[in-house]
């Protein structure tokens, strides 16, 4: 589960392409597939986080995908879903789906300064999408942002005041 997580949270990508993600899309730096919902060709560079752990489980692999299941084979839609339900019970969260995961991930990329059209070409979503993503659901709670604003005015302000 812990891989399932890392791959969603670094890459945004749908539940379904990553189970169905197999070992020879990454390269050692990248991950390349074509999302299977929207037929979009996406070529994510790999985080040094998220590169670390894909390269010490490419030393064990079992199975031709990526994420496997605990005893090694690829895992259906199905057990997937119902490991993942036990995994968040377990951990005691609640309301939440592994497709949240591809929102968090917009979050993530847009806190860190990424721009729209970056977020887009990681994650795959067209350009309006991810800016309803963030609008309706994440930014206007965040406060991190809201400081990196004022942030940024008060430097702009510095650079461009006219003496008195």
């Amino acid at each position: 589960m812990q891989m399932a997580y890392l791959m969603a949270a670094w890459t945004g990508q749908r539940q379904g392409d990553l189970l169905r993600l197999p070992w020879d899309a990454y390269d050692g730096t990248h991950i390349r597939l074509i999302q299977s919902k929207t037929q979009r060709r996406v070529v994510i560079p790999v985080a040094s986080t998220l590169r670390s752990v894909l390269d010490e489980q490419a030393k064990r692999r079992t199975a031709t995908t990526i994420l496997t299941t605990s005893r090694g084979t690829s895992w259906t839609s199905h057990g997937f879903s119902a490991s993942w339900r036990k995994t968040l019970a377990k951990a005691k969260i609640s309301g939440l789906t592994f497709h949240d995961l591809r929102g968090t991930a917009v979050t993530r990329l847009a806190i860190a300064g990424c721009e729209v059209p970056e977020i887009a070409t990681i994650t795959g979503h067209n350009l309006k999408y991810v800016g309803a993503i963030l609008d309706a659901h994440y930014l206007s709670r965040n406060t991190q942002l809201a400081e990196s604003a004022i942030m940024k005015l008060e430097r702009h302000d510095k650079k461009t005041k006219i003496p008195n």
